[in-house]
This record gives structure tokens, sequence and C-alpha cells, in this order.
């Protein structure tokens, strides 16, 4: 079989059972992977998170730390103190998806430039 016949033959589900629906999609959000990269040297309050991480609203982290916690990314400690202390930091599973996503943010990082260039041209083409 060829490759251009086996590509032809390729099918992508978007239903429960895709892995880019289902993974890809969740750490592909504007905040999750700035998320996960701030735990990356260990446990945060959220006070601190939300000061690290520029421009997200109290509401967008609240939520975004309860998704990465949902899919077992992320473990929330809650501290029996008064005030209670909560703490956030990377699972496992956390700590492993941060390598792949550092090549990604590496990759970006390098063609960045390129990447500016091709839409600037893009949209230099367009407006004509």
């Amino acid at each position: 079989m060829t490759e251009n016949n086996k590509r032809a033959r390729r099918k992508f589900n978007n239903d429960e059972e895709c892995p880019i629906r289902n993974v890809v999609a969740q750490i592909g959000d504007k905040w999750s992977m700035l998320i996960l990269f701030a735990l990356v040297d260990g446990a945060d309050r959220f006070n601190a998170l939300k000061s690290r991480i520029l421009g997200i609203s109290q509401r967008m982290l609240t939520q975004t730390l309860r998704d990465l916690e949902r899919e077992g990314y992320v473990k929330r400690t809650v501290f029996p103190e008064v005030p209670a202390r909560v703490e956030y930091e990377l699972t496992a599973m956390g700590r492993g998806i941060v390598k792949p996503l550092y090549q990604l943010v590496s990759w970006a990082g390098e063609h960045h430039d390129d990447i500016k260039n091709s839409r600037i041209a893009y949209d230099k083409m367009t407006q004509l």
C-alpha cells in the first residue's frame, strides 16, 4: 500500500474515544499549559500561581485548576490550618505530560519568527 493510500484511509473521530479530543484539546487550551509549566518546580498556592500567570482571571484559574485536577494532571491538597492552606502540584501524570509539551514549546520558540513571517505573507496575499 502506498503512503498516499494510507493517508487517504486514515480517519479521525470527534467522539469520546478520540485521544485528540480527550487529551490534546484539554491541555491545548489557553491556560492549561501555562499552569502546568508554573507547577513544574513544585507545589504552589492559588494566589502565587495567579501572580505568576499574567492575565489569568481568578475565575479562569479556578476552573482550569479544577479541569486539570479532574484529568489527573494536578493534585489539590488542603491543609487543616486556620485559615485553610491549599496547594496545587503536578501528579506523576502531570510531570509526564510536561516533557512532550516542553518539546512543543521549544519547537514553537525555534519557529516563531517563521510562523509570524508566514502569517504576514498570507495576510498580504489575502488582502489583495
